[in-house]
């Protein structure tokens, strides 16, 4: 099955570029209910994968400790309680030893109607969901998702037929991220090498734009802040449906990816080095500029 590749200029049309009259308001405010204190790391890197990413504002909201390692990596993140364009949630959390409070909080995130991002320990949460969203899976965590849909309930029956699904190879995994995308009623962004956006519609696309270098601890959070960023930006002009949360999603895989790559070394060929998730944060501007760059060259060649 022929899947487009999301590529620069795709991502570039997704983005949006400040004008004079732009304010933080204007440009997004982009609010997380991510890490714990036993993975703090993944607040601190998800709002830096954000705050690189475009969005006029973050806002982070969480445990008094986690927060004090958010505010000190990034001084501008607002605390508390405000205005939200668009969430992530779920990101350094786990769902088994998730507290009552915790989960409580982020099911009313996700009846809110406002965009949500939902990554790691609130994927068993997805169907809850009464507003546009996006789910940010890998192979091991899609079932999360899958079985409170009805989907794949003998996954947990000892042969995992969800697994040697995913290993069939690349259309079985794209037929797979397409049903859970249409049974979800949402996008699903599920994470490899190739990584593949589906959304409910039937629209689908997948993303070369990374590096091998990415296999490493806490990308993820920078994606999902990343991803957040972009659709806070999106929903200050105006309503995000599920389609356009679906570009907006691989949209963020292409900044994540090609950040990724120029992090590495490999950008521009050659085997790389090495990275970690802050690199890749770090480099998120420069892809920034790639994508729209691109942007200004297709507007020339036209």
């Amino acid at each position: 099955m022929e899947a487009r590749e999301w590529t620069a200029a795709d991502a570039a049309s997704v983005l949006r570029m400040p004008t004079a009259a732009s304010h933080k308001y204007s440009r997004g405010v982009v609010a997380l209910r991510t890490g714990s204190p036993a993975y703090p790391g993944a607040a601190v890197l998800g709002a830096e994968g954000a705050a690189r990413s475009g969005a006029g504002m973050v806002r982070w909201i969480g445990d008094p400790d986690v927060a004090r390692l958010v505010l000190q990596r990034r001084p501008e993140v607002v605390t508390g309680q405000g205005r939200a364009d668009a969430w992530v949630i779920g990101s350094g959390v786990d769902a088994r030893t998730r507290p009552d409070d915790v989960r409580s909080a982020m099911i009313h995130i996700l009846r809110s109607g406002a965009p949500v991002i939902v990554d790691a320990g609130a994927l068993d949460l997805a169907a809850e969901s009464r507003g546009p969203i996006v789910v940010t899976p890998h192979d091991g965590e899609l079932a999360e998702v899958r079985i409170p849909l009805g989907l794949g309930v003998d996954d947990v029956e000892g042969d995992d037929p969800l697994k040697g699904r995913l290993k069939r190879g690349f259309d079985e995994r794209l037929l797979v991220a397409r049903e859970t995308a249409v049974a979800l009623g949402g996008a699903v962004l599920l994470k490899g090498t190739a990584t593949i956006v589906a959304s409910p519609t039937g629209w689908f696309t997948v993303v070369r734009a990374g590096t091998p270098w990415l296999a490493t601890a806490g990308t993820g959070d920078v994606l999902a802040g990343a991803i957040g960023a972009v659709a806070a930006t999106a929903a200050a002009t105006g309503p995000v449906d599920a389609e356009a949360l679906a570009k907006i999603a691989a949209t963020g895989a292409w900044l994540h990816g090609h950040a990724a790559r120029l992090a590495a070394g490999t950008a521009s060929g050659g085997t790389g080095h090495p990275i970690t998730a802050l690199d890749v944060a770090a480099h998120l501007p420069a892809a920034y500029a790639a994508a729209l760059a691109a942007r200004e060259q297709d507007t020339g060649a036209s």
